[in-house]
């Protein structure tokens, strides 16, 4: 993300206490091919980064929300042809303050992950009136639910600048990093 990073995710820091963006403490960012294996790589690299972060009590909902969002990534957020500038076309952001874990994941759709509501921003608030839950064989549909359900913030944002597309993230609030 660069330089673009404080930018594009402005919006994480709305509601929480105010943060010193440039306090980042730790970051990691991952490069993903268009297939679906791709998947199982981000789950590796998330496992293998929060381990190194000293973070493995949050595996499993923070794998579980990569999973979804890298997931979408590929489904929605890829161009129906390849577009050869834009190698790897998915990246996965891992991002950690004292107290905040952020995933971002870019695809170079411009595309809002949900678009339920009239003006097209979707967020969180859209997923109920997109999902049936009812409905407990469905084999998709729900990655967003999900993501909303294990994380404590997400959104998207649009990319402006050199890269085309969009970020999708999910905020994770975690206790402070304790002193070595």
């Amino acid at each position: 993300m660069g330089t673009e990073g404080s930018t594009v995710l402005e919006p994480l820091w709305q509601g929480l206490p105010p943060l010193d963006s440039g306090a980042l403490s730790s970051s990691a960012s991952c490069a993903l091919p268009s297939h679906y294996e791709a998947v199982k790589t981000a789950r590796e690299f998330t496992r293998a980064t929060l381990g190194g972060w000293e973070l493995c009590d949050h595996f499993d909902n923070v794998t579980l929300v990569v999973s979804e969002l890298v997931t979408n990534a590929l489904r929605h957020g890829l161009p129906t042809a390849t577009t050869p500038e834009l190698d790897p076309p998915v990246r996965l952001h891992l991002m950690r303050w004292s107290a905040r874990l952020v995933c971002a994941v870019r695809d170079p759709s411009r595309k809002a992950p949900l678009s339920a509501d009239a003006d097209g921003e979707g967020g969180a608030g859209a997923i109920a009136e997109l999902i049936d839950l009812s409905d407990y064989t469905a084999e998709s549909g729900r990655g967003l639910f999900l993501v909303e359900s294990f994380s404590d913030s997400w959104g998207w944002q649009p990319l402006d600048g050199a890269l085309p597309g969009k970020v999708v993230w999910a905020l994770f609030r975690l206790g402070p990093i304790s002193p070595a």
